[in-house]
């Protein structure tokens, strides 16, 4: 490989990466998982919920879940939450891409360096 092709290889490659942290540090908060929205039915006899022939579910309930350090949760949300709660969950979803990038990079810079000294030292 050219000793120039890898000199411009690298340069895009660091730009990715200060892009990457630049994109990461204006996410807000995050938090993993999905939020779900839920109907039910309750016990009591002769409720909305029980016609027969239109029966209307209570709800909609927000529920969401996740996995935390090896550990499942779920909870519930409030309505007046769930718009926040979604922005968290595409922010994390965002991160996520995001880190995959920043380490893909990260990965192929290290390559390109390695070959830079591979052929340097020919």
């Amino acid at each position: 490989m050219a000793k120039k092709m890898i000199v411009d290889e690298e340069a895009v490659l660091l730009e990715r990466i200060k892009t990457v942290k630049a994109e990461i540090s204006e996410l807000g908060q995050m938090r993993p998982g999905t939020l779900t929205e839920q109907y039910n039915v309750c016990g009591r006899q002769g409720c909305c919920c029980k016609d027969k022939e239109n029966p209307r579910k209570h709800g909609p309930y927000y529920q969401l879940s996740y996995t935390r350090k090896g550990r499942g949760t779920s909870e519930f949300v409030r309505e007046e939450d769930v718009e926040e709660v979604r922005r968290q969950l595409a922010d994390y979803k965002r991160f996520a891409v995001l880190k995959d990038d920043w380490v893909g990079a990260s990965i192929a810079l290290a390559k390109l360096r390695r070959e830079r000294r591979r052929t340097d030292g020919m």
